[in-house]
């Protein structure tokens, strides 16, 4: 079976600005490093570039206002409504080109999404994607356009049930709103808790209405939390709710922020610990789109869609990073030599974590759980969301 990878070398001239912590260079600076370990060129491997998504692809998520307010700011020049659109801000800045970027980035994760039910692809990685703040009729977050919504909408579209987990630093919390009653979508979020971290979000008591009661299921985890905590979370929750929902596609958002270091997050997951979530994704067996997401040390982001990358296409890569990287990267100041940097990065969360976490974890086993086992099966149609 194949595997295939979007090729962002046609995003890279975007640029959300010099003190924007969103860096657009990250993308080639990740796709550099997957060439030089021989993960683009290989006869299971194929690349696409980008293309933009259709107006009636984003129209399934996103208002034709909004959209057209985003058009007219393509240039880059202030344009009436911007900020009742939530674009304009320091967090979502216009720029030359904005309204083709987020068109893109979507139209690709829409492209993972059909090789996907086309058949043609076991798993599809468009790790420029992974938008999951966009609102219906607002960016957010970074996000102008919510690739991972229209993803979803797409596979949706041909009849199947779709399980999205998402282990960025920060709550999914529009792909939550985009699926929030409807029982087609079990969205799940592992993320640092609303109280101290944007969206303000992803509590343990939002758990979907109507026919999507139980579906949405969100883990929020103290500042500090460490592999340990991670991992229980997925033995807890995320494998056995998968199991128990059995999605005929799964779509992850890989969010590399909750890596210790990040610029904007607190949460200090390690990159082994990473790779190990992204092996429990792998032994799913299941039809796999997975999308990039937040990341604001560089060097973390590259380091960590490249094991994923791997890990989809069963390589073991070696811990020492090629020489022919490291001249790339230094230009933009990423100085590594290390994959998965020292094991010792590791450690143990604090007991408030831990302690923290089985709080939620015995909360969402009486509200999650129970909702899934008593109603699958019985083909009840996905609901239409509503817009904002």
């Amino acid at each position: 079976m194949t595997n295939c990878l979007i090729n962002p070398e046609n995003l890279l001239g975007f640029d959300f600005g010099p003190l924007h912590p969103f860096k657009v260079y990250r993308l080639g600076l990740t796709y550099g490093l997957m060439k030089a370990f021989g993960l683009t060129e290989d006869s299971s491997i194929y690349t696409l570039a980008p293309r933009l998504a259709t107006r009636e692809e984003a129209e399934r998520f996103h208002s034709p206002g909004y959209l057209e307010v985003l058009r007219l700011a393509d240039t880059g020049m202030w344009v009436p409504n911007l900020f009742t659109h939530g674009l304009g801000t320091a967090d979502n800045p216009v720029f030359p080109g904005v309204y083709e970027w987020g068109m893109l980035v979507g139209g690709a994760s829409v492209e993972c999404a059909q090789e996907v039910l086309a058949g043609r692809a076991q798993a599809a990685f468009n790790f420029s994607g992974g938008l999951h703040h966009a609102m219906p009729s607002r960016a957010s977050g970074f996000c102008h356009i919510n690739d991972a919504a229209l993803a979803i909408f797409a596979l949706l579209a041909q009849g199947k049930r779709v399980a999205y987990v998402d282990i960025d630093a920060h709550h999914g919390d529009g792909v939550q709103q985009a699926f929030y009653g409807t029982d087609r979508v079990l969205t799940i979020s592992v993320h640092q808790t609303g109280y101290t971290l944007f969206p303000g979000s992803g509590f343990a008591n939002e758990t979907g209405q109507g026919d999507g009661g139980g579906y949405a299921v969100n883990v929020p985890l103290l500042p500090g939390a460490r592999d340990d905590a991670f991992q229980r979370a997925f033995d807890a929750l995320v494998i056995p709710l998968l199991e128990t929902y059995a999605p005929d596609v799964l779509v992850t958002q890989l969010g590399a922020d909750a890596l210790a270091g990040d610029r904007v997050a607190g949460l200090a997951m390690s990159l082994r610990g990473y790779e190990s979530l992204i092996d429990r994704f792998k032994a799913q067996h299941r039809p796999w789109v997975a999308l990039g997401g937040g990341g604001y040390d560089v060097a973390n982001v590259v380091r960590a869609w490249t094991l994923a990358w791997a890990i989809m296409n069963d390589v073991s890569l070696p811990d020492e990073i090629p020489d022919a990287w490291l001249v790339q990267a230094q230009a933009f100041g990423v100085h590594v030599r290390s994959l998965r940097g020292p094991a010792q990065a590791v450690g143990r969360s604090a007991a408030a974590v831990m302690e923290d976490l089985d709080q939620t974890i015995e909360t969402l086993k009486r509200s999650a759980f129970p909702a899934l086992r008593n109603t699958l099966g019985q083909g009840s149609p996905a609901s239409s969301p509503a817009r904002e």
